[in-house]
């Protein structure tokens, strides 16, 4: 995970609606103690934000009631609130086996715990995890969290924060993301400069054009893409030079950016830059041109699943999966025996996504999730993730099992892969996972349930 690449749907207003409905039947519900239920002493004690003493009118309240919900809801509100979610999560199972039910908002809460404690872990792949789980809400009340984390220490963290931010209108409205154009990392402030792009917005543009002058290659070309996005037409020609640059990262970047604003006019370039003797470049190439949908590329994209280069074979077929159709299934199968292990993940994840039936790569997704190889169990967890409604069911099967990893790597990628193609079924599985001795897990578990709670039954 000390890639970047490996912190890479959405609930919306829809889901914080949910939770206010939610929260109206739980407290107005016949069967659920009342206000009588909790000491007035206890509930003043509360407001005032004096939640360790709450805790110890409550302990005593509780010897002589036993597991009254209204008395474990306050009580885990006071955990939560002086930091400790693990031990509100303990008192939520008793508040659970007490209602024979979930009580949805509380579960929220308690969820949402156990991943911001985490944003301020000395341990930047704690923190990573964190942040990578706050993304999977994707609700506003996470923008707080993501602009605390543009302070951060590590760069790849503060790449997630700028991603969190980015992706949701109020989010790139945030004055600290705007500022955050001055970061020292080149990656975070061409990450800035990308959602200040999105932001539809003229007054944007100073700033933008100013990146378009900085010393850093891929800043300048991150601003090139926004500077299109916002109107300005001229910046096309300096991005079309860039994807013509003799320095071949820069020529990657500058397809990478033409195939993310999906601009059909770099096309011719990308078909050159098919047999361009640099590796990414045909990778980018490749990737772009899938992107963009260029069916005519297709025979062409085919030939690079024979590259000698793992690298590129991957994004031959990923670029493939993208253009869609089921012309290049045959090749795809084919791929499933490539001899290395990115590319037969990646094989399995474009199959998947083409609404391949699961027996079609489910030998080899098995055979790789049985193997000693760490690595090899968390990129098939990865790729399972990718799963559409035809095959989920045989996906999900094996994730649920790698779930039970002995190590936390694989563990992770699979809860989030569940997490994208499951339901409010693998609810249970997640609430499991929360108690799990590893952080970052728990916290990933974290992010999937939340992920979870927020679909619509």
């Amino acid at each position: 995970m000390g890639n970047v690449k490996m912190f890479r749907r959405s609930c919306g207003w829809n889901l914080l609606a949910a939770v206010t409905v939610a929260w109206c039947f739980l407290w107005s519900a016949p069967g659920y103690a009342g206000a009588t239920s909790v000491p007035k002493a206890a509930q003043e004690a509360f407001e005032k934000k004096e939640y360790a003493q709450v805790l110890e009118q409550l302990a005593g309240l509780e010897k002589e009631q036993g597991a009254v919900p209204d008395v474990l809801r306050l009580k885990i509100r006071s955990l939560l609130k002086l930091g400790k979610p693990k031990d509100a999560l303990a008192e939520y199972d008793k508040l659970e086996h007490a209602l024979k039910q979930d009580d949805v908002p509380l579960l929220r809460e308690v969820a949402l715990g156990l991943i911001v404690i985490m944003v301020k872990d000395m341990r930047d792949q704690m923190r990573g995890a964190a942040y990578t789980a706050l993304k999977e809400i994707d609700s506003d009340e996470a923008i707080p969290y993501f602009e605390d984390g543009l302070s951060d220490g590590s760069g790849p963290v503060r790449v997630l924060a700028v991603e969190g931010l980015g992706r949701s209108e109020a989010g790139r409205k945030s004055a600290k993301l705007r500022a955050a154009i001055d970061d020292q990392a080149g990656l975070v402030k061409a990450r800035v400069v990308k959602a200040l792009g999105r932001t539809g917005e003229a007054g944007v543009i100073p700033v933008v054009e100013a990146a378009s002058k900085d010393a850093l290659t891929t800043v300048r070309i991150a601003a090139y893409g926004a500077l299109v996005q916002l109107g300005r037409k001229e910046a096309w020609n300096h991005l079309l030079q860039a994807s013509a640059s003799a320095n071949p990262e820069d020529r990657a970047e500058a397809i990478r950016a033409i195939a993310e604003l999906n601009d059909q006019r770099g096309a011719a370039t990308m078909l050159e830059s098919l047999t361009f003797k640099q590796p990414s470049v045909r990778g980018a190439a490749a990737r772009g041109l899938g992107h963009l949908g260029r069916q005519e590329a297709r025979g062409q994209i085919e030939q690079l699943l024979k590259d000698p280069v793992p690298a590129v074979r991957e994004s031959a077929v990923g670029g493939l999966a993208d253009l869609g159709g089921t012309e290049s299934v045959p090749a795809l199968t084919r791929a499933l025996s490539d001899g290395s292990v990115n590319v037969r993940a990646s094989a399995i994840a474009a199959l998947l996504k083409l609404g391949q039936p699961y027996a079609t790569v489910g030998h080899t997704a098995q055979v790789m999730a049985q193997q000693n190889d760490t690595a090899m169990r968390a990129s098939v967890a990865y790729a399972l993730g990718k799963a559409t409604n035809g095959n989920v069911s045989g996906a999900i099967a094996l994730l649920t099992g790698l779930t039970a990893d002995p190590l936390p790597g694989p563990k992770i990628v699979a809860l989030r892969s569940l997490g994208h193609i499951g339901d409010r079924d693998l609810v249970p599985l997640m609430k499991g996972a929360l108690h799990d001795t590893n952080d970052a897990v728990r916290a990933t578990a974290a992010g999937a349930l939340l992920h979870l709670l927020g679909q619509k039954k």
